[in-house]
């Protein structure tokens, strides 16, 4: 197949297309980003190790035309780029026309929803599209679909990340596309977009919207205890759908109650208008005094993570007629989650490999926890990154 990696010069589109290269199903590679220059960088780089052709091209996925004519001569497409709420729609769109295979690392819910929605148009055009296949929605599905799976009824499910405990560092920037006007980076973009305004999760076994933030008290197995908060991410609206459970479900950040309270600050201004997400997002990487003044006057409001591990799905339900916890973490995964490109782009290309060989469902729309093989993804994920394992705790 001929693979289409658009925003392939970002930070996880490197990663992700390094992985793609070595693929069976991959006989030829074209790296696309706005910034050719990048492209190039990234696809003579690629061609020192890869087994097939690699070459670059110029891909600005606003201009429709473009987009088109890039995935028309494409068997299937790796798209990472971001911030879905503001591009992923339109590309899956242009994939489905041109019948186009697609797989992406979607982290935004709410293009997720909307995605979703075109499973009878992609069925039609003979379309496989997988979303969200990074670590966190990705690895975060399948762990919850491990954990769900030892239970008889699942009552609350969660999925949880790290933002400043933990092996994990702040979010790298991303080369495609920039924000315009700025090189703010799009995972910092989409972060400042689901700790804002209201974000899906699921209680009462019904979908609904809430603001973020929201702290979530965890007893665990293993004597693993802490609060995490909720923030906006696709797992609510995928797992309700496939594993229906039946109280509560979010996604959460593991983060410490400093860093709680001035994400708390910024949520205020961005919904006051205060602030736009590009200017919240700067603000991260140079926090300003009078909004950490703020922070520090509200930081007793917020619990911290206690022992919670940085990264696992927990489902809380019934076993032979008793209440059940399950915990489902990645053991060994330090190296691994320490580097945001590596624990995203090495998943979506191992994804890609069911993608490639039409092992990931039919054609449709998918989550992950509906298209990928968990088994088979977590044996080469064990490969691809040795030492990682899946450990399920339970009491």
């Amino acid at each position: 197949m001929k693979l289409l990696a658009l925003g392939g010069a970002g930070a996880m589109g490197r990663t992700a297309t390094r992985v793609a290269a070595a693929l069976p199903g991959v006989h030829e590679l074209v790296v696309a980003d706005r910034d050719l220059d990048a492209a190039r960088r990234t696809a003579a780089a690629l061609a020192a190790d890869a087994p097939v052709p690699v070459r670059a091209t110029r891909v600005d996925v606003t201009d429709g035309p473009a987009l088109h004519t890039a995935l028309t001569g494409a068997d299937a497409v790796l798209n990472t780029v971001g911030p879905y709420y503001r591009y992923g729609l339109d590309v899956l769109r242009a994939a489905i026309r041109t019948r186009t295979h697609y797989l992406d690392i979607c982290d935004d819910w709410e293009p997720t929803l909307a995605m979703l929605e075109l499973d009878d148009r992609a069925r039609a055009a003979g379309v496989r599209a997988v979303l969200g296949m990074g670590a966190s929605p990705g690895v975060s599905n399948l762990l919850a679909a491990r954990a769900a799976a030892r239970l008889d009824t699942l009552t609350d499910l969660y999925t949880a990340w790290p933002v400043d405990v933990g092996p994990r560092p702040d979010p790298p920037a991303e080369a495609s596309p920039p924000d315009p006007g700025g090189a703010v980076p799009a995972a910092a973009v989409h972060w400042m977009q689901q700790i804002s305004g209201t974000v899906a999760v699921v209680e009462d076994g019904r979908l609904v919207r809430r603001p973020p933030l929201r702290p979530v008290a965890l007893d665990l197995p293993g004597g693993r205890r802490g609060t995490a908060y909720t923030v906006g991410h696709p797992e609510p609206v995928t797992l309700h759908r496939g594993l229906r459970p039946a109280g509560a479900a979010a996604d959460l950040m593991v983060v410490r109650a400093g860093t709680a309270a001035y994400l708390d600050v910024l949520r205020e201004d961005l919904d006051a208008g205060r602030l736009t997400n590009e200017a919240a997002a700067a603000d991260l990487d140079r926090p300003a005094l009078r909004r950490t003044l703020r922070a520090a006057a509200r930081a007793a409001r917020f619990r911290g993570p206690g022992t919670l591990p940085p990264f696992f799905a927990a489902a809380t339900g019934t076993r032979d007629g008793r209440p059940a916890t399950v915990l489902a973490r990645l053991g060994g995964a330090d190296r691994l989650l320490a580097d945001m490109a590596e624990a995203t782009g090495v998943p979506a290309g191992l994804g890609l490999a069911q993608l490639l060989d039409g092992t990931a469902g039919p054609a449709g729309v998918h989550p992950p926890e509906a298209a990928i093989d968990g088994d088979r993804f977590f044996r080469d994920l064990a490969r691809a990154c040795p030492g990682v394992e899946v450990v399920v705790e339970e009491p």
